[in-house]
């Protein structure tokens, strides 16, 4: 299994990181895939991948919440990390309307400005979007490359914004402890897409599934996530890890 997005290089896993990373392999996840936030993550995001070369993957890109009156610098940074490297993928990019929206003009100019790379590169990209599913869909209606491939990580729209993404050939609906809430519309949505088009991630340390809720969140506890899909399509764990494993490799091994 792939836990598509993760953020265990944080410092909140400074004291057990190894831990962490040996439960995951023990559960059965072979990758964890970490995406960037902005300039200040890159070493810790490195470290983790040199000491977790054969588990940990690494994205390089700019949060949208770290998009500021500096953005433009911020994003000079990544580009130098693009050009000196291979990531497996752009991310996490993407729209975020939910805590503030002073810099909604400068978080559209990074998008673009990253999708443009992702195209020209032919990367796969990660997307984070809270709060903006419109506004991003309006980005996407107005530069939609058809090289473009990725995931909106850690889907939280409805069922018509989930049609919408699964109208793009080439994206995937990242699904991750959210599935579990008791008070969850998700399930009724995936049951109206299916399961075709779904990746597993945990987020971690944040969005820990049930019955973990309330504490840090970390990628072996992606095994509840794949058994609630499982429940909810009424198909064995072994049928949602094939699926979501292939659809991993497809996008960004």
């Amino acid at each position: 299994m792939i836990d598509t997005h993760s953020h265990i290089y944080l410092d909140i896993f400074d004291g057990d990181r190894s831990l962490v990373v040996n439960r995951a392999v023990e559960a059965g996840i072979t990758r964890i895939l970490l995406p960037n936030i902005d300039s200040q993550s890159i070493t810790a995001l490195y470290q983790a991948e040199r000491d977790y070369p054969e588990t940990c993957k690494v994205l390089m890109g700019l949060h949208p919440t770290s998009v500021k009156k500096d953005y433009k610098k911020e994003l000079s940074i990544i580009e130098k990390q693009l050009s000196v490297r291979s990531f497996a993928g752009i991310g996490e990019i993407g729209f975020d309307l939910y805590w503030d929206t002073t810099f909604r003009k400068e978080q559209v100019d990074a998008l673009v400005t990253q999708l443009t790379w992702a195209a020209e590169m032919n990367l796969p990209v990660a997307i984070h979007t809270r709060n903006a599913f419109p506004d991003i869909f309006d980005v996407f209606a107005k530069i939609y490359d058809h090289r473009l491939r990725g995931v909106f990580h850690s889907f939280s729209g409805t069922l018509n914004d989930a049609r919408q993404i699964l109208k793009m050939p080439n994206f995937y609906l990242g699904i991750n402890g959210t599935v579990t809430y008791k008070n969850s519309n998700l399930p009724n949505i995936l049951l109206s897409t299916g399961y075709e088009r779904l990746l597993l991630e945990t987020d971690a340390p944040y969005l820990p599934p049930v019955p973990h809720r309330g504490k840090r969140n970390e990628p072996a506890y992606m095994l509840n996530t794949a058994n609630k899909v499982a429940e909810i399509f009424a198909v064995s764990r072994q049928t949602v890890d094939e699926i979501t494993t292939d659809n991993a490799n497809k996008l960004f091994m």
